[in-house]
């Protein structure tokens, strides 16, 4: 018989339909999930389509090695399909340019709901830190690879 701890994660269903989001992936067993410019251009293109197509207002987000972050406002439909759609066209993209096989994102989507405008401030500050926390840029501004505030 399977237990749950106490720290499980709350099932998807429990969240509210429309709010804010804060979405976030890494590689599986931490390997990268982009390993040059054109992957992240890739990346960052395949971002903003998929905002769109889905409806999302994208506050925030920080593209890194090995994971990313995003703060979207949207419907929780809207965000499920978008980061489906998201993980999914840039591990095949990903894959098929570098010839390899398999998942590259480890496990499904983690999502954390925003309950306030100052939660909704702290985090999108924690998002465009992430560069800097990791010893890659002196402040957020000078992480090319993420936007908003």
């Amino acid at each position: 018989m399977r237990t749950v701890d106490a720290v499980s994660r709350a099932p998807r269903s429990t969240l509210d339909e429309y709010r804010f989001f804060h979405a976030y992936c890494r590689g599986v067993d931490g390997m990268p999930i982009v390993r040059d410019d054109k992957d992240r251009l890739n990346w960052v293109s395949l971002l903003t389509r998929t905002s769109e197509q889905f409806r999302w207002r994208l506050w925030s987000y920080c593209l890194l090695t090995n994971h990313f972050h995003l703060v979207v406002e949207a419907a929780l439909d809207d965000l499920s399909g978008g980061m489906h759609r998201l993980n999914g066209m840039y591990a095949q993209r990903f894959n098929r340019r570098h010839k390899r096989t398999g998942h590259l994102f480890s496990d499904r989507f983690g999502v954390r709901a925003i309950d306030n405008e100052k939660q909704l401030i702290a985090t999108c500050s924690y998002v465009r830190a992430n560069p800097v926390r990791a010893g890659l840029c002196d402040e957020p501004e000078g992480w090319p690879w993420s936007a908003g505030f």
